[in-house]
């Protein structure tokens, strides 16, 4: 059974960036208007309609004084009002916010909080497709945006019953990327219906209607499941009504919607609802205006859950509800009730001294309640005096050890991070999720586990693959220490292909590089098999090579950290580690493989991006690099050497390889390399043209080829060209030249009159151009014959 503890003041406000700031805000005779924290907790957004002078602003606060800028936005009066301020998660980076601020008129404001720079604009846009749209409420599902806007008529004088069915909800997709924001097209939800208020769960949108001007829409409620795209209607007094699945946009009309119920809805009495939130276990709480809360369930349903004290609630009394796990907070008129929302039961129950609180989000304490005030935080935790006394697992410990040594190295500051520090601090919030995940994992194998916090449920039901295979991992070390001789062989190449995967799907840092060299070198013929399975490395039925490996697995592969940054301490990047395998193994593959790599890195990185791999040293470089850190001159590493430079298709390397093959004095293969490669470009056919006629100039070793090679022959070099290379190049005798030699090596006019034969008799670019008159009938005609 859980039970309060004594309510303790948490922090002062020292702990938000231009904390006397906000306590002079709470402080004023007249309340912020709204107090509203991101899901993390680390950011306070504050806003204010009612000042002198007469300014509304919106003024975020960094909780544990986050370095960077802080956000102040405010806005002339005549500007439309403020209808919506929303925490996005962004992702590009983990554990970063985006905000959005609505306005009205539908035009949205995204900012994004990034460490050391602060709030930072990132872009403006148009919610609605409307000049005259006016949005009244908006919530976020997702990494979409729902909202209701109203759509007024064309004509002034339309009938008043026209007149309120003129809303209609609308949603849109909003992406944010490492290139900027992006809206979606707009889809229609629901049209022609009256004005709703949206509320959002992770899994479904609530539609709470808002003037009870129409009577039979003012008693039942809508549910829209965006996966399903289905609406249910539910009414309180009733339950589950209806629920339609829409095709198309001609059964999102609301009037449609309710054809078969209108029967059944006429007899239902009228809502009623004092305030309404969504609670974290995707249900609506409604709070009557006789101080009952109910719990509306997604499915329609409905349960009772508690009645509040002190009779009905008056018109301006506020309410506020909000969920902390399983246990519902409700503060009405200074008194704060702790209520276990699955049994209903009261927990506890306070008077503050304070008539208004804001409640904040929880920072990674489970079963914590902390709500902020005129003189700082206050909070209430939850315990079981049976789980006081059991010591946290060694795996837990190690989780705040790493993370102390992984913040202490990112940290500017001289003071030294301890565990103590890091579980009591709150402003790091990975090792405190990571630590309640794994106790949460761990206390199932021994006895029923309490409820896990709802904020690290999705993570944990992310995480329950890498769980698992951490368990199944720290079993199979398990098996190498107990094994027999015989088999440990079997269990360290199960081992280290385990090792290998989990490093290649984490971050490639120097260290985790460090390991995997350190894994390499001590397991090589086992690294390259993890190596192989990790890649997916095979060779399709034409003998091609071919990987299967996702686009996160070589990043890590080409991205991760490079020679200059590991330094010279024998540690080399994860790109020459696999290269050194294949050399090693399959050395046949090597060039395959990276030219695999380069086909990958043109998909993935910009031309001359400094981000992407090629934006530093060329790959078919740094596999050469490994190839001559083997220190062996032989015919198989020429060719390895020969195959890596062909393989990049790079004009240098090209041109490389044919001085290469060149000086291996290997003609057939010259002029086959040559014969593909002209056909890539111009300037690549240009230049090894002229390459091997030098060398026709000066020996005749090509004599056999010069066939082949006339045709190669680019259009704009000319005869005169042609002689001046081979003038050029022709070699230097010792003696005076005479007409006739007799050593017969020399080149003669005869063997170079079929390239200047065809240079001369090819038609010139003019001839090109005015082909068309060339070929017109002459002019003047030929003379006739004469007549004898």
């Amino acid at each position: 059974m859980k039970r309060a503890g004594m309510l303790r003041q948490v922090s002062d406000f020292s702990d938000f960036s231009r904390g006397h700031w906000l306590q002079e805000l709470l402080c004023q005779g007249e309340e912020p208007s709204r107090v509203q924290s991101s899901p993390d907790g680390q950011h306070l957004l504050v806003l204010q309609k009612s000042r002198p002078p007469p300014l509304p602003r919106v003024v975020a606060f960094q909780r544990h004084s986050i370095s960077g800028a802080d956000l102040e936005r405010n806005w002339q009066p005549p500007q439309p009002a403020l209808v919506g301020l929303l925490f996005l998660q962004s992702p590009v980076t983990l554990g970063s916010w985006v905000l959005a601020i609505v306005w009205e008129h539908g035009r949205t404001e995204v900012w994004h909080f990034v460490v050391a720079l602060g709030w930072q604009l990132l872009q403006t846009l148009e919610l609605c497709q409307g000049a005259r749209a006016r949005i009244t409420s908006v919530c976020s599902q997702g990494a979409s945006l729902v909202w209701c806007e109203e759509r007024p008529p064309l004509d002034a004088h339309s009938d008043m019953s026209k007149c309120a069915f003129r809303f209609c909800v609308c949603t849109r997709a909003l992406e944010v990327g490492d290139q900027g924001v992006r809206l979606g097209t707009v889809r229609i939800v629901l049209h022609n219906s009256p004005e709703y208020q949206v509320l959002a769960s992770p899994q479904h949108v609530f539609l709470v209607p808002v003037a009870a001007s129409f009577a039979t829409t003012s008693k039942f409620l809508l549910i829209w499941h965006p996966e399903k795209a289905k609406l249910t209607i539910t009414a309180p007094s009733a339950g589950f009504i209806h629920s339609k699945v829409l095709r198309s946009s001609s059964e999102s009309d609301f009037r449609k919607l309710l054809l078969g119920s209108v029967g059944l809805l006429s007899g239902l009495a009228p809502l009623d609802i004092h305030t309404s939130a969504v609670s974290n276990s995707e249900g609506l709480l409604l709070v009557s205006t006789k101080g009952a809360v109910n719990m509306v369930e997604p499915d329609g349903t409905q349960r009772h859950i508690f009645d509040l004290e002190g009779g009905p609630l008056a018109q301006g009394s506020s309410v506020q509800l909000k969920t902390f796990g399983s246990i519902l907070a409700c503060m009405l008129a200074g008194v704060l009730y702790l209520v276990d929302q699955n049994s209903g039961r009261l927990i506890e129950k306070k008077i503050l001294s304070m008539k208004e609180v804001h409640f904040l989000e929880s920072l990674g304490e489970e079963d914590s309640i902390q709500f902020l005030t005129q003189t700082g935080i206050y909070g209430f935790s939850f315990s079981k005096a049976e789980d006081s006394s059991r010591p946290e697992p060694c795996l837990v410990e190690m989780v705040f050890e790493e993370a102390c040594r992984y913040y202490q190295r990112r940290s500017l500051s001289s003071s030294k991070l301890t565990v103590e520090k890091l579980k009591k601090g709150g402003v790091f919030q990975a090792p405190v999720a990571l630590a309640a995940i794994l106790q949460h994992s761990l206390r199932q194998k021994q006895k029923p586990a309490r409820g896990l916090q709802d904020t690290y449920a999705k993570l944990l039901s992310t995480m329950s693959l890498e769980l698992q295979s951490y368990m199944s991992l720290e079993l199979l070390k398990t098996c190498v220490v107990c094994a027999p001789e015989s088999e440990v062989e079997s269990y360290c190449e199960e081992l280290v292909e385990q090792e290998v995967s989990r490093v290649l799907h984490s971050d490639m840092d120097k260290d985790n590089l460090a390991y995997l060299n350190s894994v390499f070198a001590s397991f090589p013929r086992a690294a390259w098999k993890a190596t192989r399975n990790c890649l997916q490395l095979q060779q399709n039925g034409d003998g091609l090579l071919v990987a299967r490996a996702t686009p996160e697995v070589w990043k890590k592969v080409l991205g991760g950290p490079q020679q200059e940054e590991v330094g010279q301490n024998g540690v080399v990047p994860l790109f020459e580690l696999i290269c050194a395998s294949f050399l090693r193994f399959k050395p046949k593959w090597l060039p395959s493989f990276v030219e695999l790599t380069q086909q990958y890195v043109s998909i993935s990185w910009a031309y001359s991006s400094k981000e992407g791999p090629e934006g530093r040293v060329p790959l078919y470089k740094r596999a050469l690099g490994v190839l001559a850190r083997k220190n062996k001159c032989s015919e198989a590493n020429d060719e390895m050497e020969l195959e890596l430079l062909l393989c990049s298709k790079r004009p240098k390397a090209v041109l490389q390889a044919l001085h290469l093959l060149i000086r291996l004095k290997r003609w057939q293969r010259v002029v086959e390399v040559a014969e593909k490669f002209s056909k890539l470009s111009p300037l690549l056919n240009k230049e090894i043209f002229t390459t091997l006629l030098a060398e026709f100039a000066q020996h005749r070793e090509l004599d056999p080829y010069l066939d082949t090679l006339w045709l190669l022959c680019p259009a704009e070099l000319t005869a005169s060209d042609i002689l001046t290379v081979v003038l050029q190049h022709l070699p230097h005798s010792q003696e005076d030249p005479v007409p006739f030699s007799s050593e017969g090596n020399q080149l003669t006019v005869g063997l170079l009159k079929p390239l200047l034969q065809r240079v001369v008799q090819r038609p010139c670019v003019q001839d090109e151009m005015y082909s068309d008159a060339l070929q017109s009938p002459t002019f003047p005609p030929p003379t006739p014959p004469r007549e004898h």
